[in-house]
């Protein structure tokens, strides 16, 4: 039996897509180019996405969310990119908690996921990419040893984004040497770590100059305690959790890219008709 495989929208997606435009109008052009002149974070932007609950799509109504499917998620991103915002400063805060939902404890999910989808606590960091790992996931260097009841990480991370406009961090650290185990994949451990205490104890962020800012820091763990019950899930198959959300972010990155293009062929196109050459329109051209 084939499946339907149309992507027409119900009329709830539409208005769901019209609302987020209409917010956005209120973040014109000016707005966006002065903060990327300043290098500063679209905080009342992000503020007010939060308290309409669009940031929250994901999270079960059960626990404070609207629990939309990826479908509405990516269209919240799309109409904000094609709107001219950028979805890319706060996309994270959609999609990481999902390693907290499915492999995150009761407790954990009833003490997070409500204050992430009201927006009193942000969750935007995912600490991953290592300088001397490039994209092989299993050769990170950051450890973390259990101590009794805490847990003493070491390493660094790099190019990890918005730790500064975060409150929480998710992050995979390796928790049993890879000479020690059966497969690379595992002895890897996620943990949803409070990052507010941290920063200058044990925790030193180094925000990085980039061509595009998305706010992106280098991280340096020297004997940073963190409590056992940090970790998410079972010791050693923080991989396979990673591994299991990548589906989801891909989608909802690869939709601030449809918003993007759309936004761009809206501006090409308006363009090709009010540009005029030789006494009639650029768009009147064939090539065009």
């Amino acid at each position: 039996m084939t499946k339907d495989m149309t992507f027409s929208l119900t009329d709830e997606q539409r208005a769901l897509k019209a609302a987020v435009a209409d917010l956005c109008k209120q973040y014109p052009p000016e707005y966006w180019r002065d903060l990327d002149a300043k290098r500063e974070y679209p905080e009342r932007f992000i503020d007010e996405l939060t308290r309409a609950g669009y940031l929250a799509a994901l999270i079960p109504q059960e626990y404070g969310g609207p629990g939309l499917g990826i479908m509405e998620g990516a269209l919240i991103l799309e109409a904000i990119n094609h709107s001219g915002g950028n979805a890319g400063a706060c996309h994270a805060q959609m999609y990481i908690m999902g390693t907290v939902l499915r492999h995150g404890s009761e407790a954990q999910k009833k003490s997070y996921l409500p204050k992430i989808a009201t927006g009193d606590l942000r969750l935007q960091a995912f600490g991953v990419t290592e300088p001397n790992a490039g994209s092989d996931t299993t050769k990170l260097q950051t450890t973390a040893l259990k101590r009794g009841d805490r847990y003493i990480v070491n390493g660094q991370k790099m190019f990890i984004s918005r730790v500064l406009q975060s409150d929480l961090m998710l992050l995979l650290a390796r928790t049993t040497p890879v000479d020690q185990v059966k497969k690379k994949t595992d002895g890897l451990s996620v943990f949803l770590i409070d990052i507010r205490p941290l920063k200058g104890k044990g925790l030193e962020v180094r925000p990085l100059r980039m061509m595009m800012n998305h706010s992106t820091n280098a991280l340096f763990f020297d004997n940073m305690e963190i409590p056992a019950e940090s970790l998410i899930g079972q010791e050693g198959k923080g991989f396979s959790y990673i591994l299991d959300g990548m589906n989801a972010e891909r989608i909802l990155v690869a939709s601030d890219s449809l918003g993007d293009a759309r936004w761009f062929i809206d501006k090409a196109v308006a363009y090709a008709s009010q540009r005029v050459i030789f006494g009639k329109p650029i768009g009147a051209n064939q090539g065009v």
